[in-house]
């Protein structure tokens, strides 16, 4: 339980990573009557941001890269060049990708692809660093 909500930044994290998660679930399940796909794209890139910020703070990140810089701290919890970072941001690219074509997309079929490429990228973020943090034990 100490991994989920062993204090403020984890516990608000592990919150929003379970609300993150039920959003996209909701809009799979409820697929046949949302007709504003853009729109769910919008508040899922905005709102995974968020959540992708918090999980940052949570596992260090910013130690990390300020260790490899100028050695100045103890890094964070993953080292810079690992596979829960490089699967980080594999996963951004994706979400990048998504974002920048789903406006774009002329059609709300394509635009609800769009979300689902989105949504896998989040996935996969989220299953690599929450398995990483397990194995890790913190």
């Amino acid at each position: 339980m100490r991994l989920l909500f062993g204090n403020t930044i984890t516990t608000v994290t592990t919150i929003m990573i379970l609300a993150l998660l039920g959003f996209i679930g909701a809009s799979i399940w409820n697929r046949s009557n949302i007709t504003y796909w853009g729109r769910r794209s919008l508040f899922l890139l905005v709102y995974g941001l968020v959540v992708c910020c918090f999980a940052a703070a949570r596992d260090g990140l910013d130690k990390t890269i300020q260790n490899a810089v100028d050695g100045s701290c103890a890094p964070g919890l993953f080292p810079l060049i690992s596979i829960p970072n490089l699967i980080g941001c594999i996963g951004a690219a994706v979400i990048l990708l998504a974002a920048i074509a789903t406006p774009i997309a002329k059609s709300q079929q394509m635009r609800q692809i769009w979300f689902y490429m989105m949504s896998g990228g989040i996935m996969m973020k989220i299953i690599v660093m929450e398995i990483a943090r397990i194995a890790a034990g913190v």
